[in-house]
């Protein structure tokens, strides 16, 4: 191969040609980024990256069963592909028997682009949001508010090739915009709010509406009142929501639940030992509310990965499902837990479908109405609380999912149906399948942007959810 030949589809075959091994599996990926910062109503810093990733999976066959070895490096040139093959087999050939180990998906499936030059993202991704953000800074330095924050917008090209014949090809576009708005001047102490966006190319963002949500609750900050911890209803909304089921999510593995590890998990008794998932809590109602939590790779405005790309094994992916195809999935069907994530071999223990995970979550069948018109029907008999965001998410216990945290960037007072001031900050503890099963609305579903998990984990649409006596269990100062 020529010092020359950089293109990921012919680093993916080279290596495949390379290999020694009995089975192989490489994954290119070549990854672009652009992002722009700003503080204090002014373009701070701005760049443009790109990079590749190599990962080359070897399988070895032995008499006590199949051994892999794993090897990733970044910025791999033609010289070093070969080297990079042979410290895959060294991993294998050194390994014990890998439990996981299945035959590589096979098929002689090929995408129709896996020869093209890969996606890539520029500075051209902000041509109309960046004179949107100007025409923001203005609206904010008018209105006494300074502007920060930071848009990014990356493109990773995975090129997945296997010694079982698959050559598939997946573009992945990734953006997200997060947007502080703090009260200006001197005196009083500052106040704060925050808003953020998901979206594959900022065509569908706009800065100048987010300063003007942003503008309001910096005015629902301007009355402070002080609130001790306790039970309280609670409106939480669609990016809080996210973060909750998104952890919920990572934590239901099968074979877990199967073995009495995990919330989703219950005794077996004699009667349905036999069934399949016995010890799961698969067809158990958790919400009285019809919510339906499921993921499509081709689902409008959250579209990922339509087979599955595993770089590493572990108990929710295994690297010999690679090149698997994913279909929708409906996790909980209408209230009702309904699949559990598998790999090959964990479907295989619990005797279940394989369901793969996928890189996007949406919860839906809650009603029309909007967060705004739930904030309106709110308060009547009681003070609810508005939340903005979550963070510092902790898991407490795995048997119940407790998780622990704190609100973040505004907790807003709504009584009568109107906001009418802040509130202290506060630790919360609580499950989030414990919490679907109290939830007594569920808002209109919206995409949104994950606080917490935002760098990991972008695609996802949810409704706002009322909670008639969510648990703040702590007050925090000085978040």
């Amino acid at each position: 191969m020529s010092r020359r030949t950089t293109t990921p589809h012919e680093i993916v075959e080279r290596a495949l040609e390379l290999s020694r091994a009995d089975g192989c599996v490489v994954i290119a990926d070549e990854h672009s980024s652009a992002n722009l910062r700003w503080a204090g109503n002014a373009l701070t810093t701005n760049g443009v990256t790109r990079g590749r990733t190599l990962t080359v999976v070897a399988t070895v066959d032995g008499g006590q069963g199949t051994a892999s070895g794993v090897v990733t490096r970044s910025a791999v040139t033609a010289d070093e592909l070969e080297p990079l093959v042979r410290a895959a087999e060294a991993a294998a050939r050194e390994a014990g028997p890998a439990e996981d180990a299945q035959p590589l998906v096979g098929g002689e499936k090929a995408s129709a682009d896996f020869t093209e030059a890969p996606a890539e993202t520029s500075s051209e991704v902000f041509a109309a949001f960046a004179p949107a953000l100007g025409e923001a800074f203005l609206q904010a330095r008018s209105g006494g508010r300074e502007l920060y924050g930071f848009a990014h917008h990356g493109v990773v090209s995975s090129y997945l090739g296997t010694s079982a014949g698959l050559r598939l090809r997946h573009d992945q576009p990734t953006g997200t915009l997060e947007l502080n708005a703090k009260s200006a001047g001197s005196g009083a102490e500052p106040r704060s709010a925050w808003a953020g966006r998901a979206t594959r190319d900022f065509s569908d963002v706009d800065p100048r509406e987010m300063d003007t949500e942003l503008s309001r609750r910096l005015g629902w900050a301007e009355r402070r009142i002080e609130l001790p911890a306790g039970r309280y209803e609670t409106l939480l909304p669609p990016t809080a929501v996210a973060d909750l089921l998104i952890y919920q999510m990572w934590s239901s593995g099968a074979r877990d639940a199967a073995e009495g590890r995990t919330v989703f998990s219950r005794p077996a008794d004699g009667s349905d030992a036999a069934r399949p998932g016995a010890g799961t809590r698969l067809g158990e109602r958790l919400s009285e509310l019809p919510l339906t939590l499921h993921s499509d790779p081709r689902a409008a405005g959250l579209e990922c990965a339509p087979f599955v790309l595993a770089h590493s094994s572990g108990d929710d992916a295994s690297i010999f499902d690679n090149g698997l195809p994913l279909a929708p999935t409906e996790w909980i069907r209408e209230g009702v837990l309904h699949r559990l994530p598998t790999t090959r071999h964990s479907a295989g223990l619990t005797g279940l479908p394989v369901a793969p995970g996928i890189d996007n979550l949406l919860l839906e069948g809650g009603g029309s109405r909007s967060l705004d018109e739930m904030v309106a029907a709110s308060g009547h008999d009681g003070p609810t609380l508005l939340l903005t965001c979550l963070w510092y998410i902790r898991e407490v216990d795995p048997a119940t999912l407790l998780l622990t945290g704190l609100t973040r960037d505004g907790v807003y007072l709504v009584e009568n149906g109107e906001v009418t001031g802040e509130v202290n900050n506060f630790r919360f503890n609580e499950s989030p399948v414990d919490l679907l099963s109290r939830a007594v609305e569920a808002g209109r579903t919206e995409r949104t942007l994950p606080r917490e998990w935002g760098d990991y984990f972008t695609r996802a649409a949810m409704p706002a959810l009322r909670v008639a006596d969510f648990h703040m269990s702590s007050v925090s100062r000085g978040v």
